[in-house]
Parts: structure tokens; sequence; C-alpha cells
């Protein structure tokens, strides 16, 4: 298969994934600098964020692994390509100091020599703490649908809806073309990714925007673009199956934070005719 970066048996994996208690005070969603969607930026490379992660008070957007990779947009398996080290500066937009990348599951896969070859191609999960100072004005619902409402094994079925927000700088600052609705085409990686097509496709600095199902839940990153053998497919990682990764080999013990908005696809989708 081939496929490029988009960079300018689940049931246990499941059970171990509460949603992360809400914060105190998030701000209000319609005023939130920093949320679910806005632009990352790792030494140059734009990407998109996916979901508010939480572990006590500290609070983590997250951003895809190969945002950080050194490697090119040919460079996607995370067990042998070049990536930034724990600790390096990201920029996000709408916080006023930048973050720390405090987890990138290609360091953890490299540096245990992770021989799965499944779990080295699609495990594409990265973190990045937020300064404290930044918390305050940060609200984990996802634009234009709100939620999440959980998080869920992505589905398997052909033809099941999802929802993602996409926010490449490749469009201008148009954000009508942001919130996008799909279907799963097929599943890869023995469970590790699903092939989706969304109305619009996702371009490059979509990468590592969110996916949600039918019902709010939060269930992949975007990861790659297909070239072949589904040309203008997306390659999108299995959330829970990149959380229990994290979780049980050195990183954060971070959920994802539900929305402080209802999940409620129906408007967005109605403007976007879909």
């Amino acid at each position: 298969m081939n496929k490029l970066k988009l960079c300018v048996a689940c049931a246990p994996v499941l059970a171990a994934l509460a949603l992360a208690p809400a914060a105190s005070a998030w701000a209000p969603a319609a005023t939130a600098a920093v949320h679910p969607g806005v632009q990352t930026f790792t030494q140059g490379a734009q990407c998109t964020s996916n979901f508010i992660f939480q572990s006590g008070s500290t609070v983590y957007i997250g951003q895809a692994a190969h945002c950080s990779g050194t490697g090119g947009n040919t460079a996607t398996d995370g067990c042998s390509s070049g990536t930034l080290p724990v600790g390096t500066q990201v920029q996000v937009t709408g916080a006023s100091k930048p973050g720390t990348m405090v987890y990138n599951s290609w360091a953890p896969m490299q540096g245990l020599h992770e021989a799965n070859a499944d779990t080295c191609a699609f495990n594409d999960l990265a973190l990045i703490q937020l300064d404290p100072s930044d918390v305050a004005n940060t609200n984990p619902s996802v634009p234009g649908f709100g939620g999440p409402t959980g998080v869920a094994e992505a589905p398997t079925n052909a033809g099941a809806t999802v929802y993602t927000y996409g926010n490449s700088e490749l469009r201008g600052g148009v954000t009508q073309l942001s919130p996008k609705q799909g279907t799963v085409v097929q599943q890869q990686g023995n469970g590790w990714s699903r092939d989706v097509y969304t109305v619009s496709p996702g371009i490059p600095g979509d990468s590592g925007s969110g996916f949600m199902d039918s019902g709010g839940k939060a269930i992949g990153v975007l990861s790659t673009v297909q070239i072949a053998p589904l040309a203008g497919s997306n390659g999108v990682g299995d959330l829970a199956r990149e959380i229990a990764y994290m979780q049980a080999h050195g990183g954060p013990g971070a959920n994802v934070v539900p929305g402080t908005q209802a999940f409620n696809p129906s408007l967005t989708a109605a403007i976007l005719g879909l």
C-alpha cells in the first residue's frame, strides 16, 4: 500500500479508557482560543490537533506523531523513521506560550524495538502539554460538531459514518471547509487503521485531526493520504489502541476530555448539503 504523511479484539483496550475528568472550569466553547482542530507547528511543520487530553491537573492537546518526523513525507513507519525528541516545543495556535511534546508514539516503539509491523505502520499519536497559563483559555469541544462523547474502537463496517475537522493552512482560513463528514471504506493493519473517504478529502496540514463516529465517540487520528489502492482516501489510526499503547509504554496516563457542547452534527451536515 502506498501512503504519504499529511504534514503543510479491542474490548480490553476500551475497558481501560475511562474519560478524563472534566476540569473545574473550561473556557466557553464559543470563545476558547485553544480547542480541538487548532493548528500546531512543530519546527515549521503544520498539522491539525485532534482532541484535548487530561491527566490530573495537566492538560494536553493531541497531534499525529509524524508531525514531528524528520524523514520527509514518505517516512511513515514509526519504528524506523526519524523523529524530533520528546521535549520539543510546539506552537499551538491560540496558546500564549509554546506547548511541549511529552509523548510521541514513534519514540517508545523505536526504544523498545517494537516488532509488530501493523503497530509500527499505524501507531501515530503525540501529546503536547499545554502551558498551565493556557488551560483557562481551552475548551475540549470539537468545532462544528460538539463532542467528543467518549472513546470507542473505530467502526469496522464499510459505510459507517464518521466526522472530522481538518484545519490545513492550505485552505487559506476558510473555516467552512473544515468540518467534514465521511464513510469508512475498509479496515487495515489488523484493526490499527481504517481507510475513509470524506467530503472533502484530508489534505496536507489536516494531519493529526480527530475523527468521531456517529455517536460522537473519539475514534481516530488522521495519519496518511492513500495513493493506492484507494486513491484519495485517508488512513485513520485507531485512537483507542494508540491511547492504550501510550499508557502501557511510559506515556502520560491521559485520556480524552469530553466536550462541553453536546454532539450534534446535523446543523453542520445541513450546511454542507450532506
